[in-house]
């Protein structure tokens, strides 16, 4: 395989994960702040309850998906580094100097 090859599989694939992981993380915070309204509009006296267990768990989410992010950038930037290239007879060179 190509290495330009294998550098644009990574970046497709970082992309692809930071989009799901985006995705995901939007969905689980839209799907929590729906059941603290809805339980907020069911018993109206433990909306402060709610609204803090919520932000608790709203900020977990965020937090896994800004480390999913992180996780996404790091494998990006690991692909784009050069490999450096050893000569054949180096390896051999070392072996025998130690």
């Amino acid at each position: 395989m190509n290495d330009m090859t294998f550098i644009g599989l990574g970046y497709i694939g970082a992309g692809i994960g930071a989009g799901l992981t985006l995705v995901g993380a939007g969905l689980g915070i839209g799907k929590l702040a729906a059941s603290a309204l809805e339980g907020t509009a069911r018993q109206p006296e433990a909306g402060g309850a709610l609204r803090t267990t919520m932000i608790i768990a709203a900020a977990l989410i965020e937090g896994l998906a800004f480390f999913a992010l992180v996780i996404c950038l790091l494998a990006v930037m690991n692909f784009a580094m050069p490999k450096a290239e050893v000569p054949a007879g180096t390896a051999a060179q070392t072996e025998a100097h130690r």
